[in-house]
């Protein structure tokens, strides 16, 4: 009987499946529940034990996107025929619409400084990685490390002294401040990764390019740029990410104009109490975005990981 060291049995592989089956299982519950909720009414949301079988209802996108009160006797007794479906939906739970909630306004808040503190991070990372790669850069050692050990302690740990710079600079609740302060964040990482997806590229790719008449932006850009696409997209998803998902930092330095959707969506509350199925909702729909970026980069970012793994 034939045995390979490198390749796996049929009963190995039978295992690794369903482990990484189970896992994914495991991790994806929390996401189907809260897409579940979203679709569940008030009473459902809150049942005990917890309803698996229910009706779907779009209540709770209604309620993300309308701020409603309770609806009158006037407005009750008038006819419903030509009222649209929302609003009609909404009457039948004896409320009303009165406006649209803020749900849009954050939303696209988080968009403006997620990317934008992602696009910042990623150019600022890469011209600097590429100058640590490529350059003698006097410290070099030292100054990478610097960059590395702005990493080590937790953002919210300085963000009094963050709150009281921002105050006296009028960056509280702007997007430029939160972008910047984003890509302060961002930028060791981006720094880091970035570098060693370049100093994998050979260099004398450049050096070749450089004899053909190139100056040293166009050898940049044509020849390491393309061959650094992987790392630089691979980064730009944790980057992404990072910037979407904080929440700390922008409660304590939004509060209006600037808010992003994470401390915004646990604030909903509708009519009678918290609103559950509008917070699944909001929440729902607050991870597309990440979800698509991530998923049309899903290439570069599996190349990106192993980048470098195996050497020839």
């Amino acid at each position: 009987m034939s045995y390979s060291v490198t390749q796996p049995s049929v009963r190995q592989k039978w295992i690794a499946g369903i482990l990484v089956i189970g896992y994914a299982l495991i991790t994806m519950l929390p996401l189907l529940w809260i897409v579940a909720t979203g679709f569940k009414s008030s009473v459902d949301s809150i049942a005990y034990p917890p309803k698996i079988m229910f009706e779907p209802t779009v209540e709770g996108y209604v309620n993300v996107f309308t701020t409603q009160t309770r609806l009158s006797a006037e407005l009750a007794a008038e006819p419903r025929e030509n009222l649209p479906w929302y609003e009609q939906l909404v009457r039948n739970k004896g409320n009303t619409i009165v406006g649209a909630s803020r749900y849009s306004e954050r939303f696209f808040n988080s968009v403006i400084i997620g990317f934008g503190s992602t696009f910042f991070a990623i150019f600022l990372g890469t011209a600097a990685a590429y100058a640590f790669s490529r350059f003698k850069v006097p410290l070099k050692d030292d100054l990478l490390f610097f960059i590395l050990s702005t990493r080590m302690m937790p953002p919210i740990a300085v963000a009094i002294p963050i709150f009281l710079m921002f105050r006296n600079l009028g960056l509280n609740d702007t997007h430029a401040g939160m972008i910047l302060l984003y890509t302060a964040i961002n930028l060791s990482l981006a720094v880091w990764l970035i570098n060693g997806f370049i100093d994998e590229i050979p260099i004398e790719y450049e050096e070749a390019a450089l004899i053909d008449g190139y100056t040293r932006f166009q050898a940049f850009y044509k020849v390491v740029l393309p061959q650094a696409a992987t790392g630089i997209a691979s980064t730009a998803i944790f980057c992404l990410i990072f910037s979407w998902n904080e929440y700390a930092l922008a409660v304590l330095l939004t509060s209006g104009t600037a808010q992003t959707a994470p401390p915004f969506i646990p604030t909903i509350i509708g009519v009678g109490g918290q609103d559950w199925p509008a917070v699944a909702a909001g929440a729902t729909i607050f991870l597309v975005p990440v979800m698509v970026f991530t998923i049309l980069l899903r290439k570069h970012l599996l190349r990106g990981i192993t980048f470098g793994a195996v050497r020839k």
